[in-house]
């Protein structure tokens, strides 16, 4: 027994110690090789559809489209797809579409998912690339200046399936609001850069992602049975040997949830989806083609096995404390080397992200709450979405809820 828990012990503490030392040293050289160097030159501008999935988005979906019809691209039109809105979407999309003249509306009388309304919006599309956008969220004056290069530079962007940006939080009156603000740079943006530097992401970013519609076609587009769609498309497109890569200087302002229950709701959801792709994807292991994969398969599952070991552990220190065969200061000075090289992470992530975001890093002590509250909530998360990812019925359209828009909102 004494051995099992030294074992539980040493992977707790070495696993997020090894991966922090990863993530930074990837973020920094991803910075330093890529992200200094002059943007890629925008030559072309071919068409572009950007697609805006709503759901119950009354309060928000006009700030959006009035956003995007702003932007610094020259050939571009939006189709906003109602995915059977329960409240006035419908109406004041249609009100809007008078509006503006780039604006076409999809009127679902049936809520079918995500995924279901971005393939609706494919079919409609006249675009030979696709923007992926959540009806909360305003892209950045040059974000498709930033994004489109990717795919069309000669010798360099025939096989870019996808181009996802660098989401940033705009509500930031609260303390779960700040928190995400500096976990999107920290554990969001940082890894992603060090992810493209191995060649393979984990995932684009739903809220802002580009597609290029050849590619979305060649892959089988979306799962439309799967709860999260952009995890799911990114690995169909990989596996497909697309490219998928990560432009930091398009910028994505977005709202998160500020309620515990809308956060818990949030991040049971994207754990469930992860854990969903992995069953689907699991064999990767069985062809050599797709070896650039595991590593970010495996990491999906070391976090997973953390998480359960965290909880074990934790319920095994407190019995032992109780009981007195254990003193808690003798135990604390992991948890300090942790939250240590995670404060570390923070910095040096909200040091490079702060060039887009110019007042990030006054924000930086409330990272001083991930370690406290974010570790023991995030692995119950987990507990909870691996039966939901086990035993939800597969093959049905994976329908959304209205989101905690946040109470800026």
């Amino acid at each position: 027994m004494g051995s099992f828990i030294s074992l539980i012990s040493s992977f707790v503490f070495w696993y997020p110690l090894t991966m922090s030392i990863v993530w930074i040293i990837g973020g920094i050289l991803f910075y330093h090789r890529r992200e200094k160097k002059p943007p890629l030159p925008l030559t072309e501008t071919p068409m572009v559809s950007i697609l805006v999935p709503c759901y119950n988005e009354e309060e928000t979906i006009e700030n959006t489209i009035e956003n995007l019809d702003k932007l610094n691209y020259p050939n571009y039109e939006i189709i906003a797809i109602n995915d059977g809105s329960k409240d006035r979407t419908s109406e004041v999309l249609m009100t809007l579409a008078s509006r503006y003249e780039k604006l076409r509306v999809i009127d679902l009388r049936t809520n079918a998912g995500k995924a279901n309304a971005l393939y609706l919006g494919l079919i409609a599309s006249r675009g030979e690339f696709l923007v992926g956008i959540d009806a909360d969220a305003y892209l950045d004056y040059n974000a498709l200046a930033y994004m489109i290069p990717h795919f069309t530079t000669p010798h360099y962007g025939e096989r870019v399936g996808a181009v996802t940006g660098n989401p940033r939080v705009r509500n930031r009156s609260s303390l779960l609001a700040r928190i995400q603000l500096c976990e999107f740079s920290s554990i969001i943006s940082l890894i992603k850069r060090t992810q493209r530097l191995l060649g393979k992401v984990m995932t684009v970013s739903g809220v802002v992602v580009v597609f290029r519609k050849q590619a979305l076609m060649d892959c089988g587009l979306w799962d439309r049975d799967l709860i999260t769609e952009d995890i799911g498309v990114t690995w169909k497109l990989q596996k497909r040997f697309w490219d998928v890569r990560y432009e930091p200087r398009a910028i994505c302002w977005m709202l998160v949830p500020e309620t515990l229950v809308g956060l818990w709701k949030q991040r049971v959801r994207w754990a469930q989806g992860g854990l969903e792709v992995m069953l689907r994807h699991w064999d990767i292991f069985f062809d050599w083609r797709y070896r650039r994969l595991i590593p970010v398969y495996m990491e999906q599952v070391a976090s997973l096995i953390w998480s359960i070991a965290w909880i074990i552990l934790v319920l095994i220190t407190a019995i032992q404390v109780i009981l007195g065969t254990q003193n808690f200061f003798n135990i604390m000075w992991q948890g300090q080397y942790l939250a240590l090289i995670c404060l570390v992470q923070f910095f040096v992530a909200m040091s490079i992200d702060k060039r887009y975001d110019e007042n990030l890093l006054k924000y930086y002590l409330w990272t001083i709450w991930y370690p406290i509250l974010y570790w023991y909530f995030n692995a119950f998360v987990i507990l909870r979405a691996i039966p939901k990812a086990l035993f939800r019925e597969k093959k049905k359209f994976a329908t959304w809820d209205s989101p905690d828009r946040g109470i800026a909102a």
